[in-house]
């Protein structure tokens, strides 16, 4: 079987990572992949380093016809028995095309939880062979729109639970971050974006700010358009002695388990990678009941589910967890197992090949 993959993502993480490790995973079950990206991306250079065959090309978002016309191209000298889209930005709309134009079975994985429009979403999914979901809530959208739920299969994105021992010790990872030793850390994941809700625990922190511990401090790892407004809001809210933020770090996955707790108070998330991440390395979680979160924060057990959007509820489940030593450990404990039971790399890959196999006997 030989597998094209269709992945425009610019930078290696979430999706993208996702897509490494299923490349990594067809590898070694003998499978053959070429990896279809941008120039100049993350993954282009860790593919090509890692000795995938890889083809970068140019691709100016969803208009760019020359992008379509050059995968219409690789798949007619390639012939792959499946072309799997990774990802939206220009690859959805115009690697479907493309795979239309020379009959080759065509698999889109959809990662977001947002609802389209349902003509749309229509022409996308209605068009294409079948869909992979990375959680139960986006298929539950994707019925809502009108999407025949046999032609969509829930395959969950997946970890590598050994990637996330720490490297440093605690001592050196506060002194990396400029926080006093001692320190209660919180943190955020996510890109710097209106839907993640970074607002919606600033002002949850400022309800509880003259009651919380003075160790602990709120890191934000993550870049976006939203950084001055952000910055702004800690000045307003009065939280520049609690707050820092930290931008991208390509080793969060060797700083992650030195977090006492991540906060995520997203308003739409298809799944949360960095939730299933901070559940490796044992870091309890607090997340929105929103998309499929609760499918990685179970209540109670790894982490609180809470309404985000109202600050009080919030600050009172961070003031709560930050105060219980003994419910942060079991909630370590248990996030771990949960990953290694429901979030494995062999079943992420086995997931995606059941679905091409089932493609390919079908056609």
């Amino acid at each position: 079987m030989k597998l094209l993959h269709i992945e425009t993502g610019k930078h290696l993480y979430g999706g993208a990572q996702q897509v490494m490790y299923l490349l990594d995973g067809l590898r070694a079950r003998g499978y053959e992949s070429i990896l279809a990206c941008t120039k100049e991306s993350a993954i282009a250079d860790k593919a090509t380093r890692e000795g995938f065959r890889v083809e970068a090309m140019a691709c100016a978002g969803e208009i760019d016809l020359e992008f379509m016309l050059r995968l219409r191209h690789l798949m007619r000298v390639e012939k792959p028995d499946v072309a799997h889209i990774h990802s939206r930005r220009g690859a959805d709309s115009l690697g479907l095309l493309a795979a239309k134009w020379t009959s080759t079975p065509v698999v889109i994985s959809r990662r977001v939880d947002n609802p389209e429009t349902p003509w749309v979403a229509k022409f996308k999914y209605g068009l294409c062979d079948h869909v992979i979901t990375i959680s139960e809530a986006i298929k539950r959208v994707l019925i809502s729109t009108g999407i025949d739920g046999s032609k969509i299969t829930c395959v969950r994105s997946a970890v590598v639970p050994e990637r996330f021992v720490p490297t440093v010790s605690k001592s050196e990872f506060l002194e990396d971050m400029e926080l006093a030793p001692g320190s209660f850390v919180i943190a955020v994941v996510a890109q710097l974006i209106e839907r993640k809700n970074h607002i919606g625990l600033l002002r949850a922190l400022a309800t509880i700010k003259d009651q919380l511990p003075t160790n602990v401090q709120v890191l934000f790892f993550g870049q976006g358009p939203l950084l001055e407004n952000l910055q702004n809001a800690v000045i307003n809210l009065h939280l520049e002695s609690r707050v820092k933020f930290v931008g991208f770090r390509d080793d969060l996955h060797e700083l992650i388990s030195h977090v006492d707790l991540l906060v995520h108070p997203a308003k739409m998330e298809g799944l949360g990678v960095s939730l299933i991440e901070a559940a490796a390395a044992g870091v309890p979680i607090i997340g929105n009941p929103a998309g499929g979160i609760p499918e990685i924060v179970r209540d109670e057990e790894n982490g609180l589910l809470v309404d985000c959007s109202n600050p009080g509820a919030l600050g009172e489940a961070i003031f709560k967890l930050c105060s219980d030593d003994q419910a942060l450990t079991r909630m370590g404990k248990l996030g771990r197992q949960l990953v290694a039971d429901e979030f494995s790399i062999d079943a992420m890959v086995e997931g995606n090949l059941a679905v091409y196999r089932n493609l390919l006997n079908n056609s």
